[in-house]
């Protein structure tokens, strides 16, 4: 009897070589964005730290060689000039005004919008206008087309009703942080009325016919379902407003130039740079607003991963 060998098992094939890691594989898909990420490094961050440095300096570009460290005195300046305390004073101020009244007429105009009539488009578009205009232009038009008060608009219709016994009063020298105000309005509510639109577009329309078939009012349908549903988008605008109106230059420098009183901190530190030419000082209230500015970017970043994740989970 003859014993056969048993033909051994081919070797197997080497396998494939691994995929790479998913670290790997995320930095080769982050790759075509590094040039634009260290462009904006280079444009944004490294300004930023010289502005950073900069307000711990005792510096006037007056005296370029008479400079020195001056530790947080800059800032302590900054937080004890009755002057930078009114200018801040007055950002909060038009800030919360123009924020609350462009809300309020946002969300009017958001309601006339969602409902079906014959030209709304049109009338979209015309109310939308004012937030493409630029923002030195927009102050212009208020000041020279509306507030003049020889050729301007409001005083001629107070002369068109009243005559030539009509008063025709002087706007911005009247009333210069409302005329300010009044612009910026004009000019946000358009946003605010994009934001709280899109909220109204994104309801459930069951839940409202349902809540119409039990009975329920215009008025009720929009205190127990409408309201709650745009908190999230009202918390927004009130965000993204704040942090656009908080760094406002154009329209005081525009209309006031920064008289009567409207002076924010923004043109504050524009006159505290270019003017007394403290280079330190300027800096430490420049910092101060980005830091607030970033303390409200961050509420509002919030507010809209919240939106995002609402609207997946729908």
């Amino acid at each position: 009897m003859t014993l056969t060998k048993t033909a051994r098992p081919a070797a197997a094939p080497p396998r494939a070589a691994a995929p790479p890691p998913n670290r790997i594989r995320a930095w080769a898909t982050r790759a075509p964005l590094l040039p634009a990420l260290i462009f904006m490094i280079v444009v944004t961050q490294l300004p930023f730290v010289a502005t950073l440095v900069i307000s711990f300096l005792d510096w006037n570009a007056l005296y370029p060689d008479d400079r020195r460290f001056a530790g947080f005195a800059n800032y302590g300046e900054v937080l004890s000039d009755p002057a930078l305390r009114k200018s801040i004073w007055t950002t909060i101020l038009l800030t919360v005004t123009v924020v609350l009244v462009s809300l309020f007429l946002g969300l009017l105009l958001a309601l006339l919008l969602d409902r079906r009539f014959r030209g709304r488009a049109a009338v979209r578009t015309m109310l939308i206008a004012p937030f493409l205009l630029v923002p030195v232009a927009a102050a212009l038009l208020w000041k020279h087309v509306l507030f003049n008060p020889e050729y301007g608009l409001f005083n001629g219709v107070l002369h068109a009703v009243g005559g030539d016994g009509a008063a025709q009063p002087d706007w911005i020298s009247e009333m210069p942080l409302t005329a300010v105000e009044a612009s910026l309005v004009w000019q946000w509510t358009p946003f605010m009325m994009l934001i709280l639109l899109a909220g109204l577009q994104s309801r459930d329309p069951q839940l409202i016919e349902a809540a119409r078939m039990d009975g329920a009012s215009d008025w009720q349908v929009f205190v127990h379902i409408t309201l709650p549903h745009l908190r999230r988008y009202l918390e927004l605008g009130v965000l993204l407003g704040s942090i656009y109106i908080v760094q406002n230059f154009d329209a005081v420098f525009t209309i006031t130039s920064g008289g009567l009183g409207t002076a924010n901190l923004p043109y504050t530190i524009y006159q505290t740079f270019y003017q007394a030419h403290e280079n330190g000082l300027a800096s430490a209230a420049g910092v101060i607003v980005v830091i607030g500015s970033i303390i409200l970017a961050t509420f509002a970043l919030r507010v809209v991963s919240s939106l995002f994740r609402e609207e997946v989970s729908r």
